[in-house]
């Protein structure tokens, strides 16, 4: 356990797997008391059982990002357990809709944009409100694909990471003079299910990496975490609308 962030309180969005416990229980490591906010209660509670095994400190509050309501609920919930919010990392999202552009499905298309644009949209819009007055970070996790990068049959996926950044960027320039400070990071392929093909295997997509990735493997949670927690600490303080992307050279 170290102190970067002692006495602050994280929220988590998407917490319950992947990406985002691994953030939950980074912040957790250095010190902040950590709210997690996902729609299944379960891996929820699973989160904060591992932050707590280790020493920590966690909450859980089931919530869906699309739902407007809920994302004032959450809002008003971390602010009671936590009488604050510093830090908000928005991460929940999805990927559907994996067809050529003529194809895709309308209701995939309209549940992608949902999760993974409204989603920020509502959550990042109560973070800001209650920030206002008192300062914060806020990191949302976009993707190297979208304003980075694109791939053949994922361009309803790329569409809405590309929103992801520039909504980022947009918000950034808006509240920074109220002294909330909004990045993004855009991690390429990590490891977790969704950078499986249907039907892959690790291996197989250990052998894929190889050869697409020109650093040659999967990117590994935890190296994507530091990254979440340097944009939202004191020391990137002069990082404003940054789009940090982590993707072994994919983009590059």
């Amino acid at each position: 356990m170290t102190e970067r962030f002692t006495g602050s309180t994280a929220l988590v969005t998407g917490g319950g797997s992947g990406i985002g416990r691994a953030v939950a229980l980074a912040f957790a490591r250095e010190g902040a008391f950590v709210v997690v906010a996902g729609r299944r209660a379960e891996p929820l509670e699973g989160t904060v059982k591992l932050i707590q095994d280790a020493g920590g400190t966690a909450s859980a509050v089931t919530a869906d990002v699309t739902d407007a309501e809920d994302m004032a609920r959450l809002m008003e919930e971390t602010a009671r357990r936590c009488g604050r919010l510093d830090i908000a990392v928005n991460n929940a999202g999805t990927l559907t809709a994996a067809d050529p552009v003529a194809d895709i499905d309308e209701r995939e298309w309209r549940t992608l944009l949902e999760v993974n644009v409204t989603g920020v949209l509502l959550a990042m819009g109560e973070q800001i409100r209650h920030m206002r007055g008192r300062g914060g970070t806020i990191v949302n996790v976009s993707s190297n694909i979208g304003t980075h990068l694109r791939i053949p049959g994922i361009g309803a996926y790329a569409a809405s990471k590309a929103a992801v950044t520039t909504l980022t960027r947009a918000a950034a320039l808006e509240y920074i003079g109220e002294g909330i400070r909004i990045n993004a990071v855009s991690p390429g392929a990590s490891d977790t299910p969704m950078s499986l093909l249907p039907g892959e295997t690790e291996e197989q997509r250990a052998a894929r990496m190889r050869e697409q990735v020109p650093i040659g493997r999967i990117g590994a949670l935890e190296e994507i975490a530091p990254a979440v927690l340097y944009l939202a600490s004191p020391e990137s303080g002069f990082a404003v609308g940054t789009d940090l992307v982590l993707d072994g050279g994919a983009a590059a």
